[in-house]
């Protein structure tokens, strides 16, 4: 991979973190400004509906972050854009679509079957 094309996605996941934790307080903000719940079963039943799905897009942007982070950790390590598992170099074009891809594509798919 060219050095300028490294460079790129380094800084797109610095700037993708920075969103990821802004985008985690303000969930964190909005959550405890929605306490309580209504006085009729259907008032009760959408909240509890919007409180588990606040929860699932918390969690799944949680870890996003987790995996933008590790992405960095491996560029300050010197083994981004490495597969983890059979160690080749993953395909540029792969890590310019999933810049956090831990898997050259034909691991991933031998790991999803």
């Amino acid at each position: 991979m060219v050095e300028k094309e490294r460079e790129s996605l380094r800084v797109f996941l610095e700037n993708e973190r920075e969103r990821l934790e802004a985008v985690l307080a303000q969930m964190e903000l909005d959550s405890s400004e929605s306490l309580g719940y209504g006085n009729h079963m259907a008032d009760d039943a959408s909240e509890a509906f919007e409180q588990a799905k606040d929860l699932a897009l918390r969690q799944n942007t949680k870890q996003l972050l987790v995996q933008v982070n590790d992405a960095l950790a491996r560029f300050e390590a010197g083994t981004y854009g490495i597969c983890e598992q059979c160690g080749a170099e993953i395909d540029p074009a792969r890590l310019k679509a999933l810049p956090y891809a831990t898997l050259c594509l034909r691991c991933q798919q031998r790991a999803a079957a």
